[in-house]
C-alpha cells in the first residue's frame, strides 16, 4: 500500500490537512497561518506525502546559502514504522540539493528516541544540544547535522 505514496511540492490546497496533521504529530502545533506564511517564504520548501490523494505525511526546511534546516517532519500515527519518514527525509534531502544546498541541520525531541534512529542512519550526528528548547515541556533538543547530504542521498539510492 505505501508503495503508491507520490512525494510532491505542497501548495496552498495541502494547508488544511498539514495542519490536521501538525495537531496530531506535535503537542504544540504549527497554526494553519503559519504554514500559510511558509509558502510565502523565499527561503522555505516544503514537501508533502500522498496516498490516494490523501496526505499522510510532510517535511519542511529553510534553505540559506549552502544549508537547509528542517522546521518540521510528520507522518500520520496511522503510517509509522513502514519506512515512510526515512523515504520522505531523503526526498527533502534531494531536494534541498536542488537550492544549492550540500548540509543540513534539524533539532530533535531529546525524548525522540526513534526519530533520532532515523536520523542517525541518515549519517546525523548530534553536534550540541539546546536546553529546553521545547517550551511545552522544557525538554532539550539534540542539534543533528548533516555535512555531506549528497553523498547521504547518493548512499540510500544504492
Amino acid at each position: 500500500m505505501e508503495n503508491n505514496t507520490i512525494i510532491r511540492p505542497m501548495h496552498s490546497c495541502d494547508i488544511d490537512a498539514v495542519a490536521e496533521l501538525e495537531k496530531q504529530c506535535f503537542r504544540s502545533p504549527w497554526s494553519k497561518e503559519s504554514l500559510e506564511g511558509e509558502l510565502k517564504n523565499k527561503v522555505a520548501h516544503y514537501l508533502v506525502m500522498t496516498l490516494d490523494d490523501c496526505v499522510i505525511g510532510y517535511a519542511g526546511m529553510w534553505v540559506m546559502f549552502n544549508e537547509a534546516h528542517i522546521t518540521n517532519i510528520g507522518i500520520s500515527p496511522l503510517h509509522r514504522g513502514k519506512g515512510l519518514g526515512k523515504r520522505l527525509m531523503l526526498a527533502i534531502m534531494a531536494y534541498a540539493l536542488t537550492f544549492s544546498a550540500s548540509e543540513m541541520t534539524l533539532e530533535v525531541r531529546d525524548s525522540n528516541t526513534i526519530a533520532q534512529n532515523m536520523y542517525f542512519s541518515l549519517s546525523f550526528e548530534c553536534a550540541g544540544i539546546r536546553k529546553r528548547y521545547y517550551s511545552d515541556t522544557n525538554e532539550d533538543a539534540m542539534i543533528l547535522w548533516n555535512h555531506d547530504i549528497e553523498k547521504t542521498v547518493k548512499e540510500h539510492k544504492k
